[in-house]
């Protein structure tokens, strides 16, 4: 799999499933069904620290004429979707309006709702990948401390985010709305929201 350059905030979700234990899923993940292969397929794609569109996973499960087949491509969306709710993929923002969405996984081990543990990467894959990363990291010249500042940065201006919209609402339930505490409140949130996706969607 050929490397794009990742963005910090790339490298954090790839950073975050590597490290992650294993998670609760809603959902039912049994070998042959769809959301177990899907799960798979994008679990093979993440530890080559790629994240797939859903014509990369159709065609690595089934194969070009299905990659472009419009209903079959609405129904694994579909599928994917409802994976996301269940909390084993997660789906990334676009970058341009134009392309496809992409997916990460939130970890490579869940308990799914049959109470079964599925393992999809061992511990060796998981290690190999996070040596790539750090080869990827070093070619890239991000050092560490940059990466926990960007993340730090993040976590910060999250908090201000909820912090202002709370303000706000707060504001809004009191019997006469005051313009010294909405416009402010308002104001930063604003902001902090435009700085938070600029870092996010940042190269």
């Amino acid at each position: 799999m050929s490397q794009h350059k990742l963005t910090p905030s790339e490298i954090r979700l790839l950073q975050e499933t590597l490290n992650a234990d294993s998670k609760i899923g809603n959902i039912r993940l049994r070998e042959g069904e769809y959301q177990y292969d899907l799960t798979k397929a994008i679990a093979s794609f993440q530890l080559d620290l790629y994240f797939p569109d859903v014509k990369d996973i159709i065609k690595r499960l089934y194969g070009e004429e299905k990659a472009n087949d419009i209903r079959f491509i609405r129904k694994i969306q579909t599928i994917l979707k409802k994976m996301e709710k269940s909390n084993i993929v997660r789906i990334l923002p676009k970058k341009k309006p134009w392309e496809l969405q992409k997916y990460t996984l939130s970890s490579f081990k869940f308990r799914d709702s049959d109470k079964n543990l599925v393992i999809l990467a061992s511990d060796q894959q998981i290690k190999q990948a996070q040596n790539l990363l750090n080869s990827i990291l070093n070619q890239q010249g991000i050092p560490k401390a940059k990466l926990q500042n960007v993340e730090a940065r993040i976590y910060i201006l999250v908090f201000i985010i909820v912090a202002s919209y709370m303000t706000i609402v707060w504001d809004l339930m009191q019997s006469i709305v005051n313009a010294v505490i909405f416009i402010p409140a308002f104001s930063i949130a604003v902001a902090c929201s435009i700085i938070l996706g600029k870092i996010l969607s940042q190269d």
